[in-house]
């Protein structure tokens, strides 16, 4: 299978539009447009059942405590986790694509409730939802795509892997406000067919990956 996206090339920088978080010469970061990204994807095996898309960024920080501080840096070989920013299931198993924005298109407080999505999908909650709990104007279950927004202050390029699956399961035995970790365990053994898509983003200028937004 190949997924591709129009927004950026495997190995490229996610431009600003599909970020969640851009930079800010006064304020560090500042929101963005928060548009999920083109996808098409292709050589779908004949005999998928369904297929799951998954964006994980494995360089979040294991720790809080220097995240967006004034003063304070967040060291490169600090142990990571993984943030999920995307899960999608029961996609149709056949070659297909999403528009730019189609999924997503812009920040909404408390999450958005009802994404759109492709017929017969089901998108469920990303982990921003975890990440805003302790925020009264923003908390809230965040389904579907929420883009980057890594720390000003990361001394690490983050990395967004965008995931598709092709299972033999018709649809993912989950179900409400399910999460990344949900299907991950869901789809164990029922995996078929991978591909993947790999953007960078950062939102630090002291490295040397940084874009100022255009």
């Amino acid at each position: 299978m190949q997924l591709t996206s129009e927004n950026f090339a495997n190995n490229t920088t996610i431009p600003h539009c599909c970020a969640f978080g851009i930079p800010d010469a006064e304020n560090h970061m500042a929101l963005g447009q928060n548009r999920s990204p083109q996808l098409s994807w292709s050589g779908v095996p004949e005999y998928a059942k369904s297929l799951v898309l998954i964006c994980i960024d494995p360089d979040v920080p294991s720790s809080g405590e220097n995240f967006n501080k004034e003063g304070a840096t967040i060291e490169h070989d600090l142990p990571r986790v993984d943030f999920f920013h995307w899960v999608m299931v029961d996609i149709a198993p056949k070659d297909g694509s999403v528009a730019e924005g189609e999924c997503c298109d812009a920040i909404v407080p408390e999450g958005k409730t009802n994404p759109a999505g492709p017929a017969g999908a089901r998108q469920g909650i990303n982990d921003y939802t975890g990440f805003m709990a302790g925020d009264p104007e923003m908390k809230g279950d965040y389904f579907g795509y929420d883009g980057p927004c890594p720390p000003w202050n990361d001394e690490r390029l983050h990395h967004y892997h965008f995931i598709l699956h092709a299972i033999d399961l018709e649809s993912v035995p989950v179900s409400g406000a399910f999460t990344g970790q949900d299907v991950q365990m869901a789809i164990e053994g029922h995996i078929l067919a991978e591909a993947r898509l790999v953007g960078s983003y950062c939102l630090n200028p002291g490295i040397d990956f940084y874009k100022e937004p255009t």
